[in-house]
């Protein structure tokens, strides 16, 4: 279906296509914790003796937290955030009590169960100017920030910057040796690109360590790295020189298997899982032993990208984790294979999903867009219901569409034909 093109409405500073393109950029949202940046969510809270600190990047809809301490969740909606008020402003944000203050006195996080009072902003901002997101001190209590503690906090965001800026250019994982995130995806991207081209045979493993935080917990962090390095070179002993292992990120790792379907690719699996069990590490005590879940996933070469292949593979490894861990799953969806090639283009937008008779309207972030549909993400989709109208805000276009695939935060939508 054509998109229907309306005149776009002003766009605010959290859905400008450039700033998305800056997050997009960095390919972090949604991956796993990292030491670096838990070190300055730590210092936060060691330096000001504040209760809760985050590190945090802004999508389309949402603030998601890379870091934390002190908190109980993992992401808020962009609306009943602090931090989208440092982000717009370009500067920090200081709120030494929140219920005095007229623009957060009626907001749930200072009315709710969380009872902030205090809050302390400061936005990432990338080399060439775009604010990101943001790192921030908040407390249940009212205090005053000096001038010297802002700049803290500041310098503070300076660090993330870079450490992002280091992980977007590495390519062998420092640790382990294998290859980071960034460098296992380009490697990826190619062998699905030729699977496709050539309608052949392809799959992934998704695969974690089960209880990792156990593991640093009981043995220390040093002990953690230990094993963390034992998991990638035995795992790369087992592996043919045609697969792709990566890292990509704490616990989690990824294999690519060429010219593999998913019988050959779930007896790998396997295979890696015995592998990991035999694992010893003398002088533990008590005694150290690791097991890890796997969950599997075949490329459709019509359908898949490898963005969409590696969330069919996470949907199995949740799946196995769910069935108790220490077990290889195969991603349980549609087994036929598509015939009409689709062309997914990977994006970063603001959007906005509405429905009701335009009686709700939801804030997304559009992650992916083709000839007929779009991948979105959302806070939660379970009260959304399947017939919506997705629009794009800087640029005025809308469709409308059914929700096809429904995940918990996600939705992949066809949209209606004109």
């Amino acid at each position: 279906m054509s998109a229907v093109l309306e005149k776009p409405s002003p766009v605010s500073p959290i859905a400008d296509e450039a700033r998305l393109e800056a997050v997009a950029r960095y390919d972090v949202l949604d991956t796993p914790r990292e030491p670096a940046f838990d070190r300055v969510a730590s210092l936060i809270r060691l330096i000001f003796g504040v209760e809760t600190s985050v590190v945090s990047l802004i999508d389309g809809h949402r603030q998601w937290f890379k870091a934390a301490e002190g908190n109980k969740v993992d992401e808020l909606p962009i609306n009943d955030t602090f931090c989208r008020h440092a982000l717009i402003a370009s500067a920090p944000l200081i709120v030494p009590d929140a219920t005095k203050d007229d623009r957060f006195r009626n907001n749930p996080l200072v009315t709710g169960e969380v009872g902030v009072r205090f809050y302390a902003g400061v936005p990432i901002t990338t080399n060439d100017g775009f604010n990101i997101g943001t790192v921030c001190a908040i407390d249940s209590r009212p205090r005053e920030f000096t001038e010297r503690e802002e700049k803290i906090l500041y310098e503070l965001a300076q660090i993330v910057t870079n450490e992002l800026e280091l992980r977007r250019l590495a390519t062998t994982d420092g640790l382990t040796g294998i290859s980071t995130r960034r460098a296992f995806k380009e490697d990826a991207q190619k062998f699905v690109a030729l699977a496709r081209r050539h309608r052949s045979q392809l799959s992934v493993i998704a695969f974690d360590i089960d209880h990792f935080k156990k593991v640093n917990d009981t043995y220390g962090h040093a002990a953690g790295d230990v094993v963390l390095k034992a998991v990638a070179e035995t795992i790369g002993g087992v592996l043919r020189q045609s697969d792709v292992l990566g890292r990509l990120g704490g616990e989690e790792f990824a294999v690519i298997l060429p010219d593999a379907d998913a019988a050959s690719a779930m007896a790998v699996a396997e295979k890696l899982r015995h592998s990991l069990l035999a694992l010893r590490f003398p002088g533990s005590k008590p005694p150290m032993t690791i097991s890890a879940s796997f969950g599997v996933a075949t490329l459709d070469p019509g359908a898949d990208d490898l963005d969409a292949l590696l969330v069919k593979a996470d949907e199995a490894l949740y799946e196995a984790k769910g069935a108790g861990r220490n077990v290889s799953m195969l991603w349980r969806g549609a087994t036929t294979a598509t015939t009409r090639q689709i062309e997914r283009r990977r994006v970063l937008k603001a959007g906005r999903l509405v429905f009701y008779d335009k009686k709700s309207v939801i804030d997304c972030t559009v992650r992916a867009l083709w000839d007929g549909g779009a991948e979105v993400q959302v806070f939660n989709s379970a009260d959304i219901p399947d017939a919506v109208t997705l629009e794009i805000r800087s640029s005025g276009f809308k469709w409308d569409a059914t929700v096809v695939t429904r995940r918990p935060t996600s939705l992949e939508l066809s949209f209606s034909a004109a």
